[in-house]
């Protein structure tokens, strides 16, 4: 690694600038490190991997936790359309860029793990490896709500279609509704207030719930997420309200590299808020299987 990635890469919080957004991410773990970027999803934050990159580093692995597009008030365009999944994927490019441009490691739950399947299938030489929790990939999602009650776990998603009244009711005493759903769904309650914290006006809400918006105007963004040629470990929880197994079962048929399916039985869809130690483990498993495939 050059000096001017290692010094780029130094703990702390860092600020990069894409299109004229201003966007945050957070490093740890020493600069010469592998390193590893996590993206987090609805409604989450860059808490999502505090537990994580705690155990990560503590591995000797450098860490970039990103704030993603609409999270941060100076990376909150209005329109739906700079929402679209090329938009976001490219996020994740210039922060890449921005600590060295080498090829690195890449790690999404949720929402993140929809742009991490984008970014691998895009640009594979880029990533060295692949880690998504709880989705699967956008094909085999699409497959599974046409045959299974994956379109019936999903129907949230219509529900934010909806003008201006979904980021109210979420809004409103404090983000209380948000709050319930998290816990109910097997998050704890302080990490739920934060979320709820962090999205607690209607443009900070709007700005998250435009992801979903600019899915379903764009649908052409997911349908060209073509198979992945990374070494790829897929993590599917068995108490996701949100995601079904019907969807996780089909994602192995458009991997091409290496793949691991990691079933976590009894564990709700936070997976990295509630699963810390077991993420991390499976994330340096991952960047290990990389080097043995490399080496042979």
């Amino acid at each position: 690694m050059s000096p001017a990635a290692t010094n780029v890469r130094r703990p702390g919080e860092l600020t990069f600038e894409r299109g004229g957004l201003s966007f945050r991410a957070t490093l740890d773990g020493p600069p010469d490190g592998p390193l590893v970027i996590l993206l987090h999803g609805f409604p989450g934050s860059r808490r999502t991997w505090h537990g994580v990159t705690r155990r990560l580093t503590d591995a000797g692995v450098s860490t970039a936790t990103l704030e993603q597009r609409g999270y941060g008030a100076a990376a909150r365009p209005a329109q739906v359309a700079d929402y679209r999944l090329p938009e976001l994927a490219a996020d994740v490019v210039a922060l890449a860029d921005h600590l060295g441009g080498g090829s690195c490691h890449l790690v999404g739950h949720d929402w993140g793990g929809i742009v991490a399947w984008y970014l691998a299938a895009m640009s594979p030489s880029r990533w060295s490896s692949l880690t998504v929790l709880s989705t699967p990939h956008p094909r085999a999602y699409a497959a599974a709500a046409v045959g299974s009650d994956q379109a019936m776990r999903s129907a949230y998603a219509v529900a934010f279609q909806l003008p201006v009244i979904p980021e109210t009711l979420l809004t409103i005493a404090g983000g209380r509704l948000l709050q319930a759903s998290l816990r109910s769904s097997g998050l704890n309650g302080v990490t739920a207030r934060q979320y709820a914290d962090n999205l607690s006006t209607p443009a900070a809400m709007r700005a998250a719930l435009n992801w979903y918006r600019a899915s379903f105007r764009h649908p052409s963004d997911l349908r060209r997420v073509g198979d992945v040629a990374v070494p790829t470990t897929y993590v599917w929880s068995t108490r996701d309200t949100a995601l079904g197994r019907a969807a996780a079962e089909r994602t192995a048929g458009h991997v091409s590299a290496t793949y691991r399916f990691v079933v976590l039985d009894g564990v709700t869809h936070w997976i990295p808020e509630t699963r810390p130690a077991r993420t991390a483990e499976l994330i340096i498993a991952a960047m290990g299987a990389d080097r043995s495939s490399a080496r042979r």
